[in-house]
């Protein structure tokens, strides 16, 4: 079983690092000691889908004409 989350990296000391989510880690049956494989990956941030329609709506009604003339075409 795997389980994806996303983590904040903190500050520990002059380190840095991640925690891990007890309820998950159980759901694992992950206890101290055991070892572990970690992908780690920078996640990228993609556009919140009604972020993009309020703006591509915005767009529309905007330049309504614009592309009512286009669409005549």
């Amino acid at each position: 079983m795997t389980i994806t989350t996303i983590q904040k990296v903190i500050k520990i000391g002059s380190s840095r690092g991640v925690t891990l989510p007890a309820k998950q880690l159980r759901v694992l049956g992950v206890r101290d000691g055991d070892e572990i494989e970690v992908t780690i990956r920078k996640r990228t941030v993609a556009a919140d889908g009604d972020e993009v329609l309020k703006v591509a709506n915005s767009l529309l009604e905007r330049y309504k004409e614009d592309f009512s003339h286009l669409a005549k075409r």
